[in-house]
Order: structure tokens, then C-alpha cells, then sequence
């Protein structure tokens, strides 16, 4: 893509507030350090240090793994994060200084690892980020089930921070469970599982209700908390189930749950079974609406489920109101269609840019600039930079990382109609027919 055809995005951009108190360089300097010195005299023992430095020569890359479903059936969530990221290098924000694309006088460039959106992808692609030690921090995963446990500890153990622009599970940021160098620009599922009740319930007036989860801890836990939030304003759950994500018949299970006859069926699954599920509920459960949420909301289900998804709800974030719905419409997706010849497949390309860009500014925080061109960035300072993140406004709104790792804190969550989701494959007219923003604070 030509610069020229973002140069308006960038300029907007640019001009944002960057608050975040990051620490300082001389803050990160060690008293009698060894001999890494900054050319502003700062310095750091990285042999001592806790999680020790990555080094960047004068004239190397800085280098940022990504660790994203790009293949398989979910291939469509994690290439759309991953272009997202790439935008971001792309165009560097002029806030931090960068200049032609670089950050502090370096490229930046990917080092792409397949999530699978499991586990065992996880553990394959944290394993590898792991080893390269020239891996500043990594973008990822996409899928809940790829970092609770699994990539969260791996890296964390190494002292590398992982980012991720879609993972949403509870789990992953609740006291107990945080690993101390992960941290998501998406949002939390105790927001989105309460404003889905909400929609329900509240603007639907629906009393009753079934939910169908997956194996993945996202989708668990996304129906846990619709139905703590659903039951806690008066309504009824008449059937709690669990699938395979690789079940393809689901007419015996639906047919059971119809006899329950909920108002309505929450299934916020991944695909093919989230549409597979709304394609046969069709047919055997034609009065009950039918909801997901963003694991659903993507080109694949509207290929699958074919004309049995015009009216199938699903929820996700908000794109009408990303740091002004007509700067997200005018300038941003116009870039990313120029850049990667389609429209978003799915709805965290946004939240893969802002965490790049949050990344950025802690990399110039805590990096030490060296007289020879080269950088030092000590691993500890640049997870203390990255969490110091406080007021940053990005396109997905304004980002303040919590000590446990929840950047996204003020979420405004959408509820979309078939057709007219936010993705390709979509009829275009995306606005959604219900939106709420809540924090943290506000739900169960």
C-alpha cells in the first residue's frame, strides 16, 4: 500500500494522547551497572538484571513475534489480527518520533507463529517464540485456549510479553490465574457475556433461555457469564450444553434443547460450528432467536450458514464508536482494504493495531539507546513500561492497562444482524441494532 493513501489516518492518529507513564530509562539503570550504556548515560547489568535484555545491533530489526490462528477452520480471526499488526508497522505513529517506518532508528519486522487456536498450537508456537532470543515481545494469541496456561506461561517465563488483540476468557486476567508478562487489548467476557443478557433480556424481553458452548475456555466462559448475568436479572436457563468444536450434526442436541422451548439459544462458538449450529437451529428451532459472539462473527459463518444466517444475531465489539465511527469507516478500513485487497474478515484488526502501537511507545520508553546505533531493552522494564499504559487513546478507544493485564476497561460491545456484520461477506449496512458500553466495574 502507498503512504499517501493513509497519510489523513496517520495525521489523526498522530495527534491522539500517548499518556502512558512508562518508566524511564534512568529508572531502569542499575546502580554500578555493567557496561550497556545509552547514549543518554543510562545504564543496565544484563547479565544481572531480572529476565535479562534483548540487544538489537546497530542497523537490525526490532523484532516482534506473532503467535495467531492463520490457518484451519479460524484462519479468518487470527490473518485479520495479524494484518492489523502489519498495518501498524507499516505506518509507525508519528507520535513516537518514527520516521520512514522506523522505530528509534530501527525496522520493525514479524516473526509469524500459528497459534491453531489450541492449545497444542500454543504450546508448539510459544516454544518457538521462546527460543529466539531476539523476540522482543510477541502480538497473540488469538485464541483463548492457545494462551491460558499454555503461551501465557511459556513466554512469561522467559520474561516476554504477550499481547493479545483477542483473547477475551476471564481467566486470563483474574487474580490467581495472571501470568505477570500477559496483557490483551481486547476485551474482557464479563462485559460482553453481560451485555449479551442485557440485549436479551432487557431489550428483547426475553425470559428464557438455553446456552451451547465449545470445549475452548473462551467460549466456556462466555456463556458462563451470560447466564450469571441472565438469571441475576430474573431470567430462566433451560438448558446448559457442551459440544466438540469438530461436531458437524447438532439436530439431536437441538432437538432436545427445543423441548425446553427457550426464547432463546446463545452459542457463542467458533466456526464451522457456530454456523453449523445456526443452520440447523433454523430449521428445528425457527421462533427462538439465535445469538453469538465475535468467535462466530466472521466471512466463514455467512459462507456456511448460507441464506439460514439472515437473522442470527452475534456480538462483538463496536466499530461504529472506534475513536469516531467515521475516522474508523473513512480512513482506517479504506487502508486496510488498499493494503490487503478485502474488507476485515473478522472484528480485532483494530486491537492488533492499538496493541502494536501500545508496544511501540513502551519499546521507546524502556529501550536505551546505545552510541553505536544499537538499542538494549531490558524485558522487565519493557513489561513495566507496557503496563504503565494509562490514557492512551487508540482507534478501539481509550486503553489503560490494569496490574492485571486488562487494557480494554471501557467497552462498548455491539449486537449484530445477519447480514449486515461488520466483516466480508457482509450486506454492508453494519450498524448494529443494539450497543452499551460497561466496565469492568459494572458487571458480575
Amino acid at each position: 500500500m502507498k503512504r499517501s493513501a493513509v497519510v489523513r489516518l496517520f495525521a489523526l492518529v498522530a495527534v491522539l494522547s500517548l499518556v502512558g507513564a512508562a518508566c524511564s530509562n534512568d529508572d531502569e539503570a542499575e546502580p554500578g551497572g555493567g557496561s550497556d550504556t545509552g547514549g543518554g548515560g543510562a545504564t543496565v547489568d544484563c547479565a544481572t538484571v531480572e529476565f535479562g535484555c534483548v540487544e538489537v545491533a546497530a542497523g537490525a530489526p526490532i523484532k516482534v513475534g506473532t503467535l495467531l490462528a492463520i490457518s484451519g477452520d479460524v484462519a479468518s480471526l487470527g490473518q485479520d489480527s495479524q494484518d492489523g499488526a502489519a498495518l501498524a508497522i507499516d505506518y509507525l505513529d508519528a507520535a513516537l518520533d518514527a520516521t520512514d517506518g522506523q522505530l528509534l532508528g530501527h525496522d520493525v519486522t514479524l516473526s509469524n507463529e500459528d497459534d491453531l487456536c489450541s492449545a497444542d498450537g500454543g504450546q508448539a508456537g510459544g516454544t518457538a517464540l521462546a527460543a529466539d532470543p531476539e523476540i522482543v515481545a510477541v502480538i497473540g494469541t488469538s485464541c483463548s485456549s492457545s494462551a491460558l496456561g499454555v503461551a501465557d506461561t511459556i513466554l512469561g517465563d522467559k520474561g516476554i510479553i504477550l499481547l493479545s488483540p483477542s483473547n477475551t476468557n476471564p481467566g486470563l486476567t483474574a487474580d490467581g490465574t495472571h501470568q505477570p508478562f500477559y496483557a490483551r487489548t481486547a476485551h474482557n467476557d464479563k462485559i460482553q457475556g453481560a451485555i449479551v443478557s442485557d440485549f436479551v433480556y432487557g431489550d428483547q424481553g426475553i425470559t428464557t433461555a438455553a446456552t451451547i458452548n465449545d470445549e475452548s475456555p473462551y467460549a466456556d466462559g462466555l456463556a458462563a457469564a451470560f447466564r450469571a448475568n441472565f438469571e441475576a436479572a430474573g431470567g430462566t436457563i433451560t438448558a446448559v450444553e457442551a459440544i466438540n468444536s469438530g461436531d458437524t450434526d447438532f439436530g439431536p442436541l437441538l432437538t432436545s434443547i427445543a423441548e425446553g422451548d427457550p426464547g432463546a439459544l446463545y452459542f457463542p462458538d467458533f466456526n464451522p460450528a457456530c454456523a453449523l449450529i445456526a443452520k440447523q437451529a433454523a430449521e428445528i428451532m425457527p421462533d427462538t432467536l439465535l445469538i453469538g459472539s465475535d468467535g462466530c462473527l466472521a466471512t466463514d459463518f455467512l459462507e456456511t450458514a448460507g441464506d439460514a444466517a439472515n437473522g442470527v444475531f452475534a456480538s462483538s465489539p463496536d466499530l461504529s464508536v472506534f475513536a469516531n465511527g467515521d475516522f474508523y469507516k473513512n480512513e482506517f478500513i479504506p487502508a486496510y482494504k488498499e493494503q490487503f485487497g478485502t474488507d476485515p474478515t473478522s472484528v480485532f484488526h483494530a486491537h492488533a493495531f492499538d496493541a502494536m502501537n501500545i508496544l511501540f511507545e513502551a519499546i521507546k520508553s524502556a529501550a536505551i539507546e546505545n552510541d553505536d546505533g544499537s538499542l538494549t531493552i531490558p524485558r522487565a522494564a519493557l513489561r513495566d513500561a507496557l503496563f504503565a499504559t494509562n490514557g492512551w487513546q487508540g482507534i478501539t478507544g481509550t486503553i489503560t492497562c490494569t496490574p492485571l493485564g486488562d487494557c480494554a476497561t471501557d467497552v462498548t460491545i455491539g449486537i449484530f444482524e445477519a447480514p449486515g456484520w461488520p466483516v466480508e461477506g457482509g450486506s454492508g449496512d453494519d450498524n448494529p441494532v443494539f450497543s452499551e458500553t460497561k466496565t469492568l466495574g459494572d458487571v458480575l
